[in-house]
């Protein structure tokens, strides 16, 4: 493995545990006390309405100047964004009450037109209330689903202690995301959605690397004090949690500024996502596992003599 660097020595990550797991149950009480009070604030995919693309054959769209009119024209809750070519647009606006999908097409169409009579219409889709609860329904099973999955395989791959500390730091993750994405009443779309599964595995992964190597080092070293063999562990794995951290941030910042406002609230959630995964698989998951009693003899096989007594 490239190393960018390699300490001497060990970084003392576990004198720090009591502040962190303490900032870490105050940050995911908060987050559910968010989700409770002001819940998320869904997208037209999970609550209906309408979806247009629009078209300047010609020229760029002028996107601020799009949302200027439509605010002045009483839409002031349509989202509007790039889609495609700098010259097409797409418009989502939520159900209104008394107006059909075609209609409220039609009356956004003039106020543009208004404005640029060069404009075009594409298309229009409208996404019915029923559909959009069943979107919401079925994204709700996936994350269950794979929520389920990874606890399952956890409490497979590791003694039950590692097992419970590594599904404490994923469920810390994905709280902790939701809790910012309630807070700041970001839309959740069908895009954050799919990063909010990308950071389940991203966080997996991680503690799965950092849990891999505390648990070799329980087996091949002579160290009862369970605290020197984990940081031992974060910080021959540093480096490696470095180089992916980093990597992985560089595509996800390119997206983020390069990508539009197509891929904006997936690459937002997934860089929050790689911040808070990499502090929770360094900082959270070991010590509920070192809380929980973990010791070197829970990965010691018992030696069984010819008689077939064990040592």
């Amino acid at each position: 493995m490239i190393e960018l660097f390699h300490l001497k020595q060990d970084i003392p990550f576990m004198r720090w545990a009591r502040s962190t797991i303490f900032v870490s149950v105050a940050f995911i009480a908060a987050a559910i006390g968010l989700l409770a009070s002001k819940g998320l604030n869904l997208g037209v995919d999970f609550t209906g309405g309408t979806v247009m693309e629009i078209g300047y054959p010609g020229k760029a769209a002028d996107i601020p100047g799009i949302r200027q009119v439509l605010t002045q024209s009483g839409y002031g809750d349509a989202q509007v964004q790039n889609f495609g070519t700098a010259s097409d647009v797409l418009v989502r606006l939520p159900v209104k009450q008394g107006v059909t999908s075609a209609q409220l097409s039609e009356q956004v169409l003039l106020a543009l037109k208004a404005a640029d009579p060069a404009v075009e219409m594409r298309r229009v889709e409208f996404v019915g209330p029923q559909v959009g609860q069943e979107l919401l329904e079925d994204g709700s099973l996936a994350l269950l689903v794979v929520a389920m999955g990874i606890v399952i395989y956890l409490a497979l791959r590791f003694e039950w202690r590692m097992a419970a500390g590594a599904i404490f730091a994923t469920a810390h993750d994905i709280f902790i995301v939701l809790g910012v994405w309630s807070l700041f009443q970001w839309e959740f779309s069908l895009t954050v959605l799919a990063a909010v599964l990308a950071i389940l595995g991203y966080s997996v992964n991680d503690t799965v690397v950092v849990f891999d190597r505390i648990r070799e080092n329980f087996r091949k070293t002579r160290l009862t004090n369970v605290a020197a063999i984990m940081d031992n562990a974060k910080t021959a794995t540093l480096a490696r949690t470095v180089i992916t951290s980093g990597t992985t941030s560089l595509m996800v910042l390119a997206m983020l500024f390069l990508g539009g406002e197509v891929l904006y609230g997936f690459a937002l959630c997934l860089i929050i996502g790689i911040v808070v995964g990499t502090y929770s698989s360094v900082l959270v998951a070991s010590p509920i596992t070192m809380w929980l009693g973990v010791s070197r003899e829970d990965f010691i096989k018992p030696v069984k003599t010819e008689s077939g007594a064990v040592v």
